[in-house]
């Protein structure tokens, strides 16, 4: 009885209901422009066991339906049209209602304090998709940002544990999954996943998120480290 429910667009392959989400008019558009980020992405999500979303590069349902998520970046080296980012650090608040791949995300940005204006206004492109390039496929999966102001956006990143703290809003802690060799962490190489090809399995230890209504422990659940190289789209 539940599937005679579904609307006709439910029954549409990802890829042909992400074709009309590019045709609506309300879909923030791209801006391509000339911008660089290097440096790493780690993340804590409400999956049971190690997220789906990279082997099956989001077209899997998270393990328990929808996925909640914080995501931090620092950014090592970079620029946005001339204007550096290097040591500039942001964090996401990310609630994605199913599957990855299908979009509707809701996103809230919390950008370095430390950034200049243009810096800032150049983040906010980047992470909106708006930008073009690696992250332009945001304009398409994030159907609404929630909220977008500087912070104290504080990241450690110590031996295998990684840190987000961004005021009493989101307090973060994950530790790499150790291997079968102690010298690295269980990792999944050379994957097509949007972050890049080179993930190492975490896990939450104290993860806690309390800001625009959402209140989410992650502790003991799926964490994500990838080393990431993005830029705008070449000339």
């Amino acid at each position: 009885m539940a599937d005679k429910q579904r609307t006709p667009a439910d029954k549409l392959p990802v890829s042909q209901r992400i074709d009309q989400r590019m045709d609506n008019p309300k879909r923030r558009k791209l801006q391509p422009t000339d911008w660089k980020i290097e440096g790493e992405l780690f993340l804590n999500c409400s999956c049971t066991v190690f997220c789906p979303c990279v082997v099956s590069l989001g077209a899997h349902p998270p393990t328990e339906g929808t996925c909640h998520a914080w995501m931090a970046i620092a950014i090592d080296e970079g620029h946005f049209e001339g204007e550096s980012l290097a040591g500039l650090n942001v964090g996401l608040l990310v609630d994605i209602p199913g599957r990855m791949a299908e979009g509707n995300w809701k996103v809230a940005a919390y950008v370095d304090e430390r950034a200049s204006q243009k810096a800032y206004n150049g983040l906010l492109k980047i992470f909106s998709g708006a930008a073009g390039g690696t992250t332009g496929l945001f304009t398409m999966l994030v159907s609404e940002i929630i909220g977008a102001e500087r912070e104290k956006v504080e990241i450690v990143r110590e031996g295998n544990k990684r840190g987000l703290y961004i005021g009493r809003k989101i307090q973060g802690e994950i530790e790499m999954i150790a291997g079968k060799d102690a010298d690295h962490p269980v990792m999944i190489s050379n994957s097509k996943y949007w972050m890049g090809p080179d993930i190492i399995a975490a896990k939450g230890l104290k993860s806690r998120v309390r800001d625009y209504g959402r209140v989410w422990d992650f502790g003991g659940l799926s964490a994500e480290i990838c080393p990431i190289s993005w830029q705008g789209p070449k000339p």
